[in-house]
């Protein structure tokens, strides 16, 4: 059955639900900021740099155990906050389904794995600055190419089955399965099967993806997807994931995010040559400049959101458009679409300035409408959908 209005409790709800994560999110950035800035006001990177020193001399074990002690105590520090913001809030808009024990589990693992491939990252970036003093800027942004399009080949088989379950669909989803094959196949998009997994152990919202790359390329579905939502709809919403892959969106944004990393680290180089001796550096290769570095790069990262976050609403959209057009069924992608909102407790209809600066997507409430809008205005798209390849 679908769902054509969106539940006017829940979208109260979802505004106070919204508020408080920006405030959360600010309260986050600011204890970041600070955390930085003592670091590098104190003297204390000078002296942990040191006192490491005294312990060995070997850049190898120097660059991990600086990364070590920094990102160690601001995640002490920033423990409460995430727990309240992860674990308290969802549960208190009754949004989760997760049991403490799976959070402390899923953090422990994140923690596990942002040291593993941080680490070895920040090995690279601090090698390439010892090896290229002067073009080490050019280099890291090649080295965090490969790594991306690395991870985005290998996150669906090494790293998402480490917080899920995926379980290939059976005989019961037979017709879902052939629609959705198909779809794909229309959409000249080589996928290694249709996977459900296990959404519903943590929350209650609904999600579906197409994610790999090559041989690696599924589509996945969330069991509340499934549960909830009619195949009509997540036909639809499997559409607009595939519209993606029509429009090359993956290669876009990963070029389009090396341009945007190239240009953050060429300004990064920058200061750490004008400000390293202003706090005691021997170089920019000094590990003491860790924090400066972070700083440079997450404020640079701050004020290139609104630009990232405006390329990836035009191809959002442009996704949409694909979607409404291969499936022919505009009512059902609005339905999916009002669904969302309502069972997700998404905020359909932001502020401007929240869309603008924090969205990476258009808003919910934008989409419903162009959904609606295209099915008034274009009844014959579903005669045109058969001849989308």
């Amino acid at each position: 059955m679908s769902e054509t209005n969106l539940d006017l409790s829940r979208q109260e709800q979802a505004k106070t639900y919204a508020r408080i994560r920006r405030k959360l999110m600010l309260v986050d950035l600011l204890l970041g900021i600070a955390y930085i800035l003592i670091w590098l006001l104190s003297g204390w990177s000078i002296e942990l740099r040191n006192f490491l020193m005294t312990l060995t001399s070997n850049p190898w074990l120097l660059v991990p155990a600086f990364a070590l002690v920094l990102g160690g105590i601001y995640f002490i520090i920033d423990l409460p906050l995430s727990y309240y913001s992860e674990f308290v809030l969802p549960h208190r808009f009754d949004t989760s389904t997760q049991t403490l024990k799976s959070w402390v589990a899923d953090l422990l693992k994140e923690l596990l794995l942002s040291a593993v491939l941080g680490g070895i990252l920040i090995e690279l970036v601090y090698l390439v600055l010892r090896a290229a003093p002067l073009t080490w800027w050019l280099w890291t942004a090649l080295i965090l190419l490969i790594f991306n399009v690395l991870l985005a080949n290998l996150a669906p088989i090494l790293i998402m089955p480490l917080f899920n379950k995926f379980v290939l669909l059976g005989e019961e989803n037979a017709e879902l399965v052939e629609r959705l094959t198909r779809l794909a196949e229309r959409a000249n998009a080589r996928v290694r099967g249709v996977y459900k997994f296990d959404m519903s152990s943590r929350t209650k919202a609904a999600n579906a993806a197409l994610t790999g790359m090559g041989n690696t390329r599924r589509i996945i579905l969330g069991d509340t997807l499934l549960t909830d939502f009619s195949m009509d709809e997540i036909e639809t919403v499997l559409a607009h994931e595939l519209g993606h892959h029509v429009h090359k969106d993956i290669p876009i944004l990963i070029g389009f995010g090396t341009l945007i990393t190239i240009l953050g680290l060429y300004l990064a180089s920058l200061g750490l040559n004008w400000w390293s001796h202003l706090i005691g550096l021997s170089g920019p290769a000094d590990v003491a400049g860790m924090p400066l570095f972070a700083l440079i790069m997450g404020a640079f990262g701050l004020i290139t959101m609104p630009l990232q976050n405006g390329i990836t609403r035009w191809r959002e959209r442009k996704a949409d458009e694909y979607a409404l057009i291969a499936t022919g069924k505009a009512d059902a992608f609005a339905s999916a679409l009002t669904r969302l909102a309502n069972q997700n407790l998404a905020e359909a209809e932001p502020d401007p300035w929240v869309e603008f600066l924090l969205y990476s997507h258009p808003s919910l409430s934008r989409r419903i409408r162009m959904a609606q809008n295209s099915a008034q205005t274009h009844p014959q798209v579903q005669s045109q959908s058969k001849q989308v390849v």
